[in-house]
């Protein structure tokens, strides 16, 4: 694992940008703080910050070949972990009689593109963001994983090309370091993330999940999709694809557990992470994992999974940690969270993830976590929606424009209203993902600049082109595939655990279990005479998590921020929204009034308010300059840890 950054110029003379380079590198050092090493030459820096998880610690950058006449031809620096690097060694060494000095996952990856050329990285199975120098032909090539696990940052300007696990690293190099891109703004109010490619700084972009890119010096930067994850429902036998889910996702579990580190897990209440401790501790019983959750005296108390997951933790027989998170510990680490992440994320389930990871990497450096479940098989309870609003959505097209006129008349609030406006609503223009903050007519009032052409549709409707004639359950999975898991989920998952150098992996995204998701019906995922989610996945699951979690209602790792904004976090979001300076982007006093409202319990306006007060602690850190992340105080609350043994 690493931090990455590089500069490919395109005129020569890169050397002359070394400090620079190492300054800005250093601000990735959470990402690897085990060492860090810079190469420099004519036409390229090389810099990365490396976190050890192997007992065969190879310093990047590496190059390839070790030996002959083209020795040390290729450069690369690799942020990420290469679950099949083995068999794709043993191969090279068979078949093309490859050499190998200390044979880590980077040099398997430059012996693959020097033998196989680029497709070699359709053969990599993992997490990874890579870049490449090949010194002969002077070009620069790099990728990045199918899912997104891991990021890479990309910035162009006249001097050559900037590439970066982390855009932190690449604003020291942009010309308008302080700018806003106001679309990008819009975007995020009504998604809660910055979709990709873009960012909120317009300069910098990202390299989509499963792209390449191709950089000569001079020459244009070629980003290309190499891989696209397709759904595939179709008829299956049931009993067997059931067995099937268990031993693909059994057989991705042990293989993400290859570590000479100590290796632990996150628990929660739910199946999914549930399931990966279960068949986790088939190969170590010690398992360490760990939880997190809220005072049980507190207003939070009803959001806390602790309970449940001391519960499962005593039943699987493995040690549990739990941490203790309050109100004023999201105040106080809330602009290091936003620095860790770059673009505001406004998920409040990413300010406990940062903790709880603070927490595991004082006693393992890598941890497995339940993510893409969901997406993979069906798991959130929107993906109903389809099945409740059948009787609407399929009436003739005269009907359905009768009852989308009915609707309007219709006063807002009564019950009824909300069913007809969307169960006549094309799903292409109802659904873009999970997170829906505020409205278009919202956005009008809230916004200083309000552009009425920008809507979700852009991030969107290519998306549903590619989505084609899949049902509309598998369609709003194709869609959180492209868009919520590769904006908000994976980005909170790999910004909160690296803040704290630790590695997180994933084995519900892996190649070998989305390929066996990919093929399942609707009727498998969201059973139509059931308020079941994730059918398949919790009867391949039945016998291996403990069976009061196997059909456990999704509780979506949730957040007090109702209430804390209503009572402890109200003086201190009155006090970022005069404080922040986005009063030039956003109506601020709109805001103030959805406070207000909030603490009168008048609405739920929590989600709306958090969104916003995200963005003012982003904009207060990354553009007035107002507000300096820091992590001082007390340490958290921690429940004692039990061994399972004990119970």
């Amino acid at each position: 694992m690493a931090g990455l950054l590089t500069f490919v110029s395109a005129r020569g003379g890169a050397a002359a940008q070394r400090d620079a380079v190492a300054d800005a590198l250093g601000l990735l050092r959470h990402r690897g703080p085990d060492d860090e090493r810079i190469v420099a030459d004519d036409d390229v820096i090389f810099g990365a910050e490396h976190l050890t998880v192997a007992e065969t610690r190879t310093t990047q950058p590496v190059t390839y070949p070790p030996a002959g006449v083209t020795a040390g031809r290729y450069m690369i620096v690799l942020d990420g972990a290469i679950l099949n690097a083995a068999e794709l060694r043993a191969e090279l060494e068979e078949d093309r009689r490859a050499e190998f000095g200390a044979g880590s996952d980077a040099e398997v990856i430059l012996a693959a593109y020097h033998h196989w050329g680029p497709g070699a990285v359709s053969r990599l199975r993992g997490m990874f963001a890579f870049v490449i120098w090949d010194s002969s032909a002077r070009r620069a090539f790099g990728a990045r994983d199918p899912f997104g696990l891991k990021p890479l940052f990309q910035l162009q300007t006249p001097q050559g090309v900037y590439l970066a696990s982390e855009k932190k690293a690449l604003l020291p190099f942009t010309q308008e370091e302080k700018s806003v891109d106001t679309k990008r703004l819009q975007y995020y109010l009504t998604m809660q993330y910055v979709p990709e490619p873009g960012t909120m700084h317009p300069e910098v972009r990202r390299l989509g999940a499963g792209e390449t890119f191709v950089y000569t010096p001079g020459g244009p930067l070629a980003n290309r999709r190499y891989n696209q994850l397709h759904f595939r429902p179709g008829p299956v036998d049931e009993e067997a694809v059931v067995r099937r889910i268990a031993d693909a996702l059994r057989e991705s579990v042990h293989a993400h557990m290859q570590a000479d580190a100590e290796v632990g897990a996150f628990l929660s209440s739910g199946i999914d992470s549930t399931a990966i401790v279960a068949l986790a501790a088939e190969k170590d019983p010690n398992l360490r994992t760990f939880t997190v959750g809220y005072d049980a005296a507190g207003p939070g108390a009803q959001y806390s999974e602790i309970d449940i997951a001391e519960q499962s933790a005593r039943a699987l027989g493995v040690p549990l940690t739990a941490t203790v998170v309050t109100a004023a510990d999201f105040m106080r680490a809330l602009p290091r969270i936003i620095w860790h992440l770059d673009d505001p994320v406004a998920d409040p389930a990413l300010v406990p993830l940062f903790f709880l990871a603070e927490r595991a990497a004082r006693d393992v450096t890598v941890v497995l976590g339940g993510d893409g479940a969901d997406e993979l098989f069906g798991g959130y309870p929107i993906y109903r929606e389809p099945l409740s609003l059948s009787g609407v959505s399929h009436l003739p097209g005269s009907m359905q424009r009768g009852l989308r006129a009915v609707s309007r008349v219709i006063p807002q609030g009564v019950k009824g209203k909300s069913f007809l406006e969307r169960g006549t609503t094309p799903i292409e223009e109802r659904y873009y993902g999970n997170a829906r903050i505020f409205t278009d007519e919202e956005k009008a009032a809230l916004l200083r600049h309000y552009e009425p052409d920008v809507r979700h549709t852009d991030i969107t409707g290519p998306v549903f082109k590619e989505a084609g004639a899949l049902d509309d359950v598998t369609t709003m999975q194709y869609i959180d595939l492209y868009t919520w898991l590769r904006g908000d989920i994976l980005v909170k998952a790999d910004r909160m655990t690296m803040a704290h150098s630790l590695e997180l992996r994933t084995p519900f995204l892996d190649r070998a279990v989305f390929d066996v998701a990919a093929g399942l019906p609707s009727e498998l995922k969201v059973p139509p005479r059931s308020q079941e989610t994730k059918a398949a996945l919790r009867r391949a699951l039945a016998g291996v998590v403990p069976e009061p979690i196997v059909h456990r209602k999704k509780l979506g790792f949730p957040v007090p921020i109702r209430p804390w904004l209503r009572g402890e976090m109200y003086d201190w979001a009155h006090g970022l929204l005069d404080t922040s300076g986005a009063d030039d982007l956003l109506d601020l006093d709109v805001v103030r009034g959805l406070l207000r409202g909030h603490r009168k319990k008048e609405a739920d306006h929590s989600r709306k308010i958090w969104t916003v007060l995200v963005f003012c602690v982003w904009h207060a850190v990354f553009v007035t300059g107002t507000m300096r992340p820091s992590f001082t105080g007390a340490p958290l609350e921690e429940v004692e840890p039990f061994q399972a043994t004990e119970w």
